[in-house]
C-alpha cells in the first residue's frame, strides 16, 4: 500500500514538474509583453516586469496596423469553423448511414490519404485555385478547410454509433434525409461536431504557411503572416514580438481551454466508434 502511495506521489510531482516547465516559456512571453523596450533583453532575463505598461500593445494596433490582421483572421477562422463543421458532418454522416456504390471503397481511399503529409498537397492545391481566379483571396485561404479528411473520418466513426433503428423510424414517419440529419443525428453527434470545430478554429488561427502561400496582398495578411513579417523589422523589439505572440496565442489558448473536456472525449470517442 505505501508502495502505491510513494508511486503515485512521485508520478504527480513528475507531472506537475512537466506542467510548470511547459508553462514557463508562455508565463515569460506574457510578463515580457507588458516590459519597456529593452527589459526583456537584460541579462539574466527579468520575470516580471518592473513597471508593467500596455506600450506594446497600443504600438500593435496603432503604429503597425494589427487590427487589420487579426480581423483577418477572426473572419477567416469563423468562416472556416462554421462551413467546415457543415460541410464535414453531412459528408461524415453519408458515408456512416446512407448507403451508394462505391461508399466503402470511396472512403478507405479518402482514409488512405490521412498518411500523405498536407505539405505534399500545397502546390497542386494552390494550382487549381490559380486556375479557379482565387489566390490572393480569403475563399483561397478557407476552402482546403472546407473537407478535411480527418474530420470526415471523426464524424464518420462517431455517427456510426448512431441507431439505425432510430433513424429508420423518422423515415418511417415520413422526414426527409436530410431533416433526419438535422434532428435526429446532429443532437446525437454533437460532441464531436464541438471537438470538429474547436480543432478548425485551432487549426486556422494558427496556419501560417497556407496563408503565407496564397496571399499575396499585405492587407489581406492574417496575424501569424503579419507577425512573421514584423520579425525582421523588429527583431531587437523582443518585448514588441512577446506582445504579439500573447495576441495571436491568447484567443486559440481561449477557445482550447472552453472546449478541452469537450475536445478530447471526442477524439477518444472518435477513435474507438466503429
Amino acid at each position: 500500500m505505501r508502495s502505491v502511495t510513494w508511486r503515485k506521489m512521485i508520478l504527480h510531482v513528475g507531472l506537475v514538474s512537466g506542467a510548470l516547465i511547459t508553462l514557463m516559456p508562455l508565463a515569460w512571453m506574457i510578463a515580457a509583453s507588458f516590459m519597456h523596450p529593452g527589459e526583456a533583453n537584460r541579462m539574466p532575463p527579468p520575470l516580471l516586469p518592473s513597471q508593467p505598461t500596455l506600450e506594446n500593445y497600443r504600438q500593435l494596433f496603432t503604429r503597425l496596423d494589427l487590427l487589420r490582421n487579426f480581423i483577418n483572421s477572426a473572419v477567416i477562422t469563423m468562416l472556416a469553423t462554421v462551413l467546415s463543421v457543415v460541410v464535414t458532418s453531412l459528408a461524415g454522416y453519408a458515408f456512416a448511414k446512407l448507403p451508394f456504390p462505391g461508399r466503402e471503397r470511396m472512403f478507405k481511399s479518402l482514409a488512405s490519404a490521412l498518411v500523405v503529409p498536407a505539405q505534399v498537397g500545397m502546390l497542386p492545391l494552390f494550382l487549381i485555385l490559380r486556375e479557379l481566379g482565387l489566390v490572393n483571396t480569403y475563399a483561397g485561404v478557407i476552402i482546403p478547410y472546407l473537407a478535411s479528411i480527418f474530420g470526415i473520418f471523426l464524424i464518420r466513426q462517431y455517427t456510426l454509433g448512431v441507431s439505425d433503428e432510430l433513424l429508420d423510424a423518422a423515415r418511417i414517419e415520413g422526414a426527409g434525409e436530410f431533416t433526419i440529419f438535422r434532428l435526429v443525428a446532429v443532437p446525437i453527434i454533437k460532441p464531436i461536431l464541438v471537438t470538429l470545430a474547436a480543432f478548425t478554429f485551432l487549426s486556422a488561427w494558427n496556419d501560417f504557411m497556407w496563408p503565407l502561400i496564397v496571399l499575396s496582398d499585405s492587407g489581406m495578411y492574417t496575424l501569424p503572416v503579419a507577425l512573421a513579417n514584423l520579425v525582421g523589422e523588429h527583431v531587437q523589439d523582443t518585448e514588441l514580438m512577446m506582445a504579439g505572440s500573447v495576441l495571436t496565442t491568447l484567443p486559440a489558448l481561449i477557445v482550447f481551454l472552453i472546449f478541452q473536456r469537450t475536445y478530447v472525449e471526442g477524439i477518444m470517442a472518435g477513435g474507438v466508434k466503429g
